[in-house]
């Protein structure tokens, strides 16, 4: 069974922590390239909150680095909409190919 190969990406909090985040999906939207992120390895999902937090990011490529910025708000509802679509496509994997796409057949 071959893996994908994940994108990660670190960031810093407000207290100076590290945290990754995994690129779960990449799409275009107005002409901008965004990224759709989770954190697919939280073991410490709040009690009564069923999924991980999901978290939209506008790239910004500056030569050869990329900058991973907060979507503009008034995008948001456009940008939401796409990602729930994304998010909710069916996977034609048939359950048994490990693959990362969020259908939980390789679980």
């Amino acid at each position: 069974m071959e893996m994908e190969e994940r994108d990660f990406v670190t960031f810093t909090d407000e207290d100076g922590n590290e945290f990754e985040l995994d690129v779960i999906e990449y799409f275009e939207y107005e002409g901008q390239e965004y990224a759709v992120l989770m954190d697919l390895g939280a073991d410490d999902v709040d009690e009564g909150e069923e999924e991980a937090e999901v978290y939209i990011m506008k790239i910004v490529t500056d030569g050869d680095t990329e900058e991973f910025l907060p979507a503009d708000e008034d995008k948001m509802d456009a940008l939401v909409e796409i990602v729930e679509e994304l998010l909710s496509e069916e996977c034609d994997c048939e359950g048994d190919c490990g693959c990362d796409c969020n259908c939980d057949c390789d679980k």
